[in-house]
């Protein structure tokens, strides 16, 4: 069909208050908005300030009045333990509301803070859900977190509970959250009056008395007494999360989303967006840990009425590379949103995706790519095997949802590989060099969204105004700095080629990492791969690539090394001054796939570094260290 994004988007332009309040009309409010942005309220203005709203609100109760109580609100679908279950829209409200109960039971109530550091299991949705219900902040930090860092997180909120779980399960290991647990409460110093612990069978433990409280014990209890927890009625304007991310600091920035906006926005982007309509089957193979958790495994598709998958497994090795298939195939799967990084270890592990013909995957529309940069080898793969659209799409934790996308709902519009297409309604988005100065098109720089951002974006961080100001907003007046480097083409079309701590300075000339990393992947060989900036006395940096071979390429690693310096020559040219690649057996990552390109920067140019919470596995580490000093001395 046509696209209807062009006229969307200048509804937007021309009048956007007149375009948020039409989208504010998807969302039940308690007292309807009169004004639709304050100016002068918050750091950059603030969204719907008159308004009264309840989160839990409209992503439960007013579905099961609606009609659709027994429709599947949530299908949990564990690898781990091979365990599925479904909840319909009436049964997760009954859970919600016995967990709500729960924490008024231990003295929560409107505005107090509460630590969710719990696996991929339904009682985390639930409780994320019955936070919003009776007003509480809720903060989910990633299951298996170190000690340390879960410490800062309940000390920066001073959280007054934490509701967590005896362990994660990883393939092949378990991760025992107790003693993280307890060691972080001993570090911090505002320590959580209580813990809701949930006992996973596989490993139970012993709980401390007058602090710890069995989570399905005191859950049983309250349905006993058949409890029921009325939503606490929020401005739109109060905090529904905090959600920290790793500063550059080392202290950590809690990212504060808001009630009304924040739902505004979500609701906004599931049809528009992601194209499925209520009732439909939508699936984030992501975590609760992580954003992409919050906006689209939790929020946005239970305030659009759809079915919402929470995946406790990966995208290889549980059991294989065909694990997402099956998930589609057995669920219905309309629309699909992972990370890139997930695309590349399945491609790594089924290279000619076989593994997708063992499944009807006819249901799914289209599969959504965010997290980090998709390369332009992995988006062909994927299309290939699905014969679907596979849409890469651009925001932040920060953000909340898209800034530029393809978007399903309007029409999709040509692809552009290598593109994460074009800014949503709200973005208005700019390149400026490092003076502020607007670019050509065409020209790399540095990416900016012009002020005010729209609903669903970031307020601030949690106590930290003045942080957020000079970290966001300083550096560009005017403008929200998103740190990433990129530029837009003659039609209009965002590439986001690196984060700007990726753009290397070789000899005077700015050169993107992603550029770079895509004519590597589309060598036959290569699975996935990192360009990082090494320091050098002459040129000020130059790149060094990082390469992972495909499963069962037996080829001389320096045959392949020499042929993707070759073509970074041939499609880039000597500009780039690229004569390095490394073959590794593979690359460190955070548990949400990002590639950890600054800490192996940091390893290469024999600086001080520190290991980053939420690395995945640390011992990847000590092979790169190996690699670098076998190569660079």
């Amino acid at each position: 069909m046509m696209s209807r994004y062009f006229e969307t988007y200048a509804d937007w332009q021309a009048d956007p208050e007149g375009f948020w309040r039409k989208a504010a009309e998807a969302i039940d409010w308690f007292e309807p908005p009169k004004q639709i942005f304050d100016p002068a309220a918050g750091v950059y203005g603030r969204w719907f300030p008159d308004a009264v709203t309840n989160t839990c609100h409209n992503c439960l109760d007013r579905h099961v009045a609606a009609g659709r109580a027994d429709q599947a609100a949530l299908i949990y679908d564990s690898a781990m333990t091979g365990t599925k279950r479904s909840y319909s829209y009436a049964q997760a409200l009954g859970e919600v509301e016995a967990i709500a109960a729960v924490m008024q039971s231990l003295g929560v109530e409107k505005g107090d803070r509460v630590i969710i550091y719990m696996p991929m299991v339904p009682e985390a949705v639930f409780t994320m859900l019955a936070c919003a219900r009776i007003g509480a902040i809720h903060s989910v930090v990633f299951g298996g977190f170190a000690a340390a860092e879960l410490a800062t997180r309940i000390d920066d909120s001073s959280a007054k509970l934490m509701v967590t779980a005896s362990c994660g399960i990883e393939p092949g290991r378990i991760v025992d959250y107790k003693p993280l647990v307890d060691a972080a409460i001993d570090l911090a110093k505002t320590k959580p009056s209580r813990v809701l612990m949930l006992q996973r069978a596989i490993r139970p433990v012993e709980l401390v008395d007058g602090r710890d409280v069995d989570f399905a014990s005191a859950v049983a209890e309250q349905k006993a007494r058949n409890a029921h927890v009325h939503c606490v009625p929020m401005k739109a304007t109060d905090p529904l999360y905090i959600l920290y991310t790793s500063g550059t600091t080392g202290q950590p920035k809690g990212v504060v989303r808001d009630n009304g906006g924040h739902m505004v926005a979500l609701a906004w982007s599931m049809p528009n967006i992601f194209g499925v309509a209520p009732g439909e089957v939508y699936w984030a193979a992501s975590d609760i840990g992580w954003v992409v958790g919050h906006s689209y495994i939790v929020y946005g598709p239970l305030l659009n009425g759809n079915t919402t998958i929470l995946y406790e497994g990966k995208p290889v090795g549980t059991p294989d590379a065909g694990a997402f298939w099956r998930v589609i195939s057995e669920h219905g799967v309309r629309a699909m949103f992972t990370a890139p990084t997930a695309i590349r270890a399945m491609r790594r592990e089924d290279p000619e995706g076989k593994l997708a013909g063992n499944y009807d995957l006819a249901a799914l529309r289209a599969l959504f790519l965010a997290g980090e940069r998709a390369d332009t080898e992995s988006l062909k793969w994927a299309e290939r095997i699905l014969g679907k659209p596979v849409i890469d799409h651009w925001w932040q934790t920060e953000t909340g949802w898209p800034v530029a996308a393809d978007p399903l709902g309007l029409g999709l519009l040509p692809v552009k590989h290598g593109s994460s297409s074009v800014p949503m309604p709200g973005y208005k988005v700019e390149i400026l060099d490092d003076a502020g100065h607007p670019v050509e098109r065409g020209q790399l720089g540095n990416i900016v969204v012009k002020l005010p951002l729209p609903p669903g974006c970031l307020a601030t961080f949690w106590n930290a105004d003045d942080r957020f100001r000079k970290a966001c907003l300083d550096e560009f007046p005017g403008y929200y700095k998103t740190a990433d480097g990129g530029f837009i083409d003659e039609d209009g079309y965002v590439f986001i080629m690196a984060r700007t701590d990726d753009i290397i300075n070789c000899a005077g000339h700015r050169l993107s990492t992603g550029q770079m990393e895509d004519v590597l992947a589309s060598h036959a060989d290569v699975a996935e791969c990192a360009v990082i900036g090494v320091h050098d006395d002459l040129k000020g940096q130059v790149p060094v690539g990082l390469v992972v071979l495909k499963a069962g390429v037996a080829r001389e690693t320096a045959d392949v090394s020499r042929e993707v310096v070759g073509l970074v020559r041939e499609k880039i040219g000597p500009v780039a001054a690229f004569k390095l690649a490394i073959c590794v057996k593979r690359l460190p990552k955070t548990r949400s796939g990002k590639i950890l390109r600054g800490t192996m920067q940091k390893i290469a140019d024999r600086e001080e570094w520190k290991m980053p919470a939420t690395i995945e596995d640390a011992t990847v580490l000590d092979e790169i260290s190996a690699a670098l000093r076998a190569h660079l001395g």
